[in-house]
């Protein structure tokens, strides 16, 4: 999921967050609910956004989808640009593009 970080709000890009899908598999659904109910923001079309205060959360919650194995590495790993530091809460579940 392409992220970054502003001002201590981590922003995940619109088109890569999970989205809910009334007939769609309990996995991914549970997904999206679990970044949604921590989400300071996370509305159809915006990015989500994310306070620092529970950016532990994002990586236990993104560690556990990663571990089930049932989602791809694209789907639950951050990739941030370049040239943007990655906090160290979030480097086990981060990368650079």
């Amino acid at each position: 999921m392409r992220a970054r970080i502003e001002d201590d709000i981590l922003f995940l890009h619109q088109e890569d967050v999970p989205q809910y899908k009334k007939t769609g598999s309990v996995v991914r659904n549970s997904y999206f609910w679990a970044l949604k109910a921590i989400a300071v923001q996370a509305y159809r079309s915006k990015d989500w956004e994310y306070d620092a205060e529970v950016w532990v959360a994002v990586q236990r919650v993104l560690l556990s989808f990663a571990e089930s194995n049932y989602l791809g590495l694209r789907e639950t790993q951050l990739e941030f640009a370049t040239d943007q530091a990655i906090p160290e809460i979030l480097k086990p579940v981060a990368t650079w593009e």
